[in-house]
């Protein structure tokens, strides 16, 4: 038995669009929650939610057999986080901050086992191989990781067309929030600038033949993404939703507004 095929990554292989949502709470609970909603993937966030690698990987087994496909972001790209994470099981991460091409090649190292790269030897330990009980996963797992690298800077974009040709990378994902305030925009990713600087570099992408990801908070600028030729993107955030559903409950009660009540599409259930 080969290591688990890589449903996110078929996608992206065959062009076919992803939609995804930002899960930032650090909870294996509210992942599974949000996991019936019908994304195609979830990102897991260990860059700016609190996690670390237990949790990550509590989340990822909290994904296991929904229909969304688990993203991990590492805080960093580190190798040796890479190798815990992989061997935890995760399949598909996104490492942030990617300014350079060696660096996305020791990123395209770090998740292969030798002789093509230096991932460790370890994962009878995890659940990656089922805990040994695949009994060709060295051999097949490679074939299964899907790498996307994170391009947020200027210096980012000075090398995306050398990171986007590398074999090993499957898609990159541009940061508008850090791009942003990089070209001196600092919480306006849909200024014009930094629109046409995405712009660009989507097409940039697309002639590499990779798949091109992004995220926003505002669903008339990911319309517009989509329609620039995003292949995956997220469309929110547990932690805003999660604001903004509790916040609007309670203004919409004390004004007396009748309509308010459980998310549309939902059917309450008695003894709450």
């Amino acid at each position: 038995m080969p290591a688990p095929k890589n449903p996110f990554k078929a996608a992206l292989r065959d062009d076919r669009f992803q939609l995804g949502l930002w899960v930032a709470l650090a909870s294996p609970y509210a992942a599974e929650v949000i996991s019936g909603s019908g994304y195609d993937w979830l990102l897991i966030d260990g860059e700016h939610g609190p996690n670390d690698i237990p949790l990550l990987s509590a989340q990822i087994q909290a994904l296991a057999g929904s229909g969304s496909h688990p993203i991990v972001r590492l805080p960093i790209g580190e190798a040796w986080l890479i190798k815990q994470i992989l061997d935890a099981g995760a399949q598909t991460l996104l490492i942030p901050m990617v300014e350079s091409v060696e660096q996305a090649q020791a990123l395209v190292r770090a998740v292969r086992y030798p002789p093509h790269g230096i991932r460790g030897v370890g994962a009878a330990l995890g659940r990656a191989s089922r805990f040994s009980r695949i009994g060709d996963y060295l051999e097949t797992a490679n074939d299964e990781i899907c790498l996307l690298v994170q391009i947020e800077s200027r210096a980012g974009l000075d090398v995306l067309d050398a990171v986007a040709a590398l074999d090993g990378v499957d898609g990159v994902f541009i940061g508008p929030s850090d791009l942003a305030a990089d070209m001196g925009h600092l919480g306006k990713p849909g200024s014009p600038e930094v629109l046409a600087a995405i712009t660009d570099a989507f097409a940039r992408i697309k002639t590499a033949g990779k798949a091109r990801g992004i995220m926003t908070l505002d669903l008339e600028q990911a319309r517009l993404y989509r329609d620039l030729g995003a292949t995956f993107m997220a469309i929110g955030t547990d932690v805003t939703l999660l604001v903004s559903a509790t916040q609007q409950l309670r203004e919409a009660f004390l004004a007396g507004d009748a309509t308010a009540g459980p998310v549309s599409g939902t059917k309450p259930v008695s003894g709450y």
